[in-house]
């Protein structure tokens, strides 16, 4: 009995120090982070992203409010299963761009109140917390 107990005991310290891999373990969880850059430009209107708990991403952009699912561990990013809402405004193909940019994004780097997601093929979103 003793000898079972010490062979878990190397899988219940794994459990244990295992965090959050996602982008939200390295974020601010309490941040809302704001588009400043979209493709090398300032973006047609605005957009935030939040990580509030591992592998979740909320926001808000340019017309409706919408939320995604990140499981890949960072630096790697991958959005999927973006659900937002239906409003229309003047500002929806600004919103269709940062839709479809945001879903090419591979790669994450968080630095202090700076998010910035990129691909292999140099397209970025900059985001600054706030």
């Amino acid at each position: 009995m003793i000898k079972a107990t010490f062979a878990l005991m190397p899988l219940v310290a794994l459990t244990l120090c295992a965090g959050d891999e996602t982008v939200s373990g390295y974020a601010n969880t309490d941040a809302t982070y704001h588009l400043i850059e979209i493709g090398g430009a300032a973006p047609a209107a605005p957009s935030t992203i939040s990580f509030p708990a591992e592998g979740r991403v909320t926001g808000q952009a340019p017309c409706n409010t919408y939320t995604a699912i990140q499981t890949r561990p960072y630096p790697w990013f991958n959005i999927d299963a973006i659900r937002s809402t239906r409003r229309a405004c003047p500002d929806l193909s600004a919103e269709q761009r940062f839709f479809g940019t945001l879903q090419t994004m591979t790669l994450a780097e968080v630095t202090d109140a700076v998010l910035i997601l990129s691909n292999e093929n140099g397209a970025q979103l900059v985001f600054e917390a706030r």
